[in-house]
């Protein structure tokens, strides 16, 4: 579900000739990469979004390096485009790209991810989820589903990719909630870099170190997927011997759900194409903009996920 307010959480086709030769609106868009099913379903959204809209997108995939993105802000900047947008691989070191833009005058908008800035005049506004609140949700799901229990809770931690916002603040949040309760400890926690691989990977080590699991949270659906392969190779039943929480609310990750191997799913909407497009627009007329744009989102239990798997997008 999306925010009412602003309606609506590839490759670049090589042109350089400088924005709206033709009346179009020229955004350039930077992609963290490909890591995930919502991560796709996100280029999608802005994809598409942009070919409805009229505007003429320029993409870039960063295949998950920095340095790739910077590069890309760059080429965005001497190409002369009338709005730069991208999701940040990681928190830190944008100041000086940013900079650049500012100084050319092209504004910039942040999506999916925000950036550890003190200067907030650098970007025009953050559309995206509050990872923190995502990071609550599950660990106050955790709360509910041990209430009144005594025995020690044993926790394994699926962290996203290092330095990036919603592997920070999803695990600043759960680990906030959880801290009242001495039962619930975190015995392992180790990134997964938000991929399936990583996620089955780091499951298997997990599994093998540590004699007694009762509950994996997952920092996104593709982790917790990965490490449900693990778990049922190693002989367990996922979401019965060991309980799962997962972030994000994938087709695929619904489907486990659903069929009771993941136990709670915390939304994260990819569908932000609508919205960026409205921003952008926005932006570039010179509007004012709030300086952030949240996008609304739920949770499902299995029984809840099999009331709306049918109709997901993505």
């Amino acid at each position: 579900m999306i925010t009412a307010t602003l309606s609506g959480c590839g490759g670049d086709d090589g042109d350089s000739g400088s924005g709206g030769g033709d009346g179009k609106l020229v955004l350039g868009f930077s992609q963290v990469g490909a890591e995930s099913g919502w991560r796709t379903a996100n280029t999608k959204s802005i994809q598409e979004s942009a070919a409805s809209a009229g505007v003429e997108l320029k993409f870039s995939d960063a295949q998950g390096k920095q340095e790739n993105q910077i590069k890309a802000i760059r080429n965005f900047i001497t190409q002369r485009v009338d709005v730069i947008a991208f999701s940040p691989v990681v928190e830190s070191g944008w100041d000086t790209v940013l900079k650049e833009a500012k100084d050319a005058n092209i504004p910039v908008i942040l999506t999916d991810r925000a950036v550890d800035s003190q200067d907030t005049s650098l970007y025009k506004t953050f559309i995206g989820s509050d990872f923190v609140l995502e990071g609550k949700k599950a660990g106050e799901w955790l709360v509910k589903d041990y209430e009144g229990k005594t025995d020690p809770v044993n926790i394994v931690e699926l962290q996203g990719t290092p330095g990036a916002a919603p592997a920070n603040d999803r695990k600043a949040g759960f680990a906030d909630v959880i801290k009242a309760d001495p039962k619930f400890k975190v015995v392992a926690s180790q990134t997964g870099q938000f991929t399936r691989t990583d996620g089955k990977q780091v499951m298997e080590t997990f599994l093998k170190a540590q004699p007694k699991i009762d509950v994996l949270y997952a920092h996104n659906d593709d982790m917790g997927l990965g490490a449900i392969e693990a778990i049922e190779a190693a002989g367990k039943k996922p979401g019965t011997d060991i309980k799962i929480i997962t972030v994000d609310a994938v087709k695929d990750g619904m489907t486990a759900l659903s069929e009771g191997k993941i136990n709670y799913i915390v939304e994260c909407s990819p569908l932000l194409g609508p919205q960026l497009m409205d921003l952008a627009k926005k932006v570039k007329a010179g509007e004012t903009v709030p300086q952030r744009v949240l996008t609304e989102e739920t949770t499902f239990t299995p029984e809840q996920a099999k009331a709306v798997l049918a109709e997901r997008k993505y």
